[in-house]
């Protein structure tokens, strides 16, 4: 048989190894247990900036930023008592410029004949750029947490001062009323109450959308999404029939979600009492609930047969805060607006489909537990 490597051939092969080290993108070095280097090839040198006589006369310890001196400690000395194969750290390091590079380090051994460690292979990446970029949107992040704060706490301060203005108001009014009993009829008087009156709703509009946050991973229960949607099939259940709906509850009820109760309820109720309001009066209204399962959500589907909307006129609007979409004198414009800010604080979301005179179809996603 003949064989692989002659030793005319073993040379040729040995300088095509010594190239593909030294062309090779990311940094490869090989280290003494001790840290001295051995052997380095070309990325490693334009990584640090130094040449190889350079780094033969240096330790590489010598050039790691002082806070980083100890991240290979635990991981080396398993690697020594072969608990572990290899490991992977990130190290800061100093340019020869000056300047702090973030390397990502892969270190594996090269074991004597007797099979004990004998020199170290350390393989380079670098990282600075992505860590830069980490970093700040570490920062943005933080930035923005921080103004949301300062919103909350700007919403609420001015919630609750708007709502001691108007309770105010409307006490003063009260006295107005008792006192001069002859306002009743007047007309200037009655724009005035009206307005006090709207003042106190859009209050109330406003401290609920305060209370919209992001909800906390301590505050989320597992709930069963049958029981939730059959409660509220009850509790809209003589409106229901006052209307003459059918209400049908085709929802899996073995299925269990993440949500708060108080959220989950407001939800359902919510598109419930919608699609009742805007039922098509030209057919029997009619609507079914329904679920399906996506890759770590349920979507619950609630179909009605009712009047529609026009999605191509209003759908960027839905979901924004006092937009109406239909002649009706109660609309306000604000439960669309809050149920979406619930299911998304939930980690969910809402999408809309719906053929105008046909009906419409809400579909809610939910986390599964």
């Amino acid at each position: 048989m003949k064989a692989l490597f002659s030793h005319n051939n073993f040379p040729d092969t040995y300088d095509s190894l010594e190239r593909i080290f030294n062309n090779t993108y990311n940094g490869i070095a090989i280290l003494t247990l001790d840290g001295d280097w051995i052997k380095v090839n070309d990325s490693v040198c334009e990584l640090f900036g130094y040449s190889r006589l350079e780094l033969f006369n240096m330790n590489i310890e010598t050039i790691i930023f002082r806070e980083d001196l100890g991240v290979h400690q635990i991981k080396y000395e398993r690697l020594l008592q072969g608990k572990i194969s290899r490991y992977r750290v990130r190290q800061r390091y100093f340019h020869k410029d000056g300047s702090i590079i973030w390397v990502l380090i892969s270190v594996s051994l090269i074991e004597n004949a007797d099979g004990s460690p004998g020199q170290m292979i350390w393989q380079f990446s670098d990282i600075t750029n992505r860590k830069r970029n980490q970093d700040k949107l570490k920062l943005m992040l933080r930035v923005v947490r921080e103004q949301n704060e300062r919103l909350t706490a700007f919403a609420d301060i001015i919630t609750h001062n708007l709502r001691s203005h108007s309770g105010n108001l409307s006490t003063i009014k009260g006295f107005l009323e008792e006192e001069f009993s002859w306002l009743a009829g007047n007309e200037n008087f009655e724009l005035l109450s009206h307005a006090i009156e709207n003042l106190e709703e859009t209050v109330s509009h406003l401290a609920e959308v305060a209370k919209i946050k992001q909800v906390e991973s301590s505050e989320i229960k597992h709930l069963n999404l049958y029981d939730y949607v059959d409660k509220a099939i009850y509790t809209v259940a003589a409106f229901a029939k006052n209307t003459n709906t059918t209400i049908i509850n085709n929802v899996d009820d073995d299925l269990i979600i993440k949500g708060l109760p108080a959220y989950l309820d407001s939800i359902i109720l919510n598109f419930l009492t919608n699609a009742i309001k805007y039922r098509d009066e030209n057919r029997k209204p009619q609507i079914n609930l329904s679920t399906t399962k996506e890759e770590g959500f349920v979507i619950l589907n609630i179909k009605d047969n009712g009047k529609g909307i026009d999605l191509e006129k209003y759908g960027d609007k839905l979901f924004q805060m006092y937009k109406t979409f239909h002649c009706n004198k109660d609309a306000i414009g604000i439960g669309l607006f809050i149920t979406k800010n619930h299911i998304e604080s939930l980690g969910g979301q809402v999408k809309v489909t719906s053929v105008v005179g046909e009906g419409t179809v809400f579909s809610i996603s939910f986390k599964s537990a």
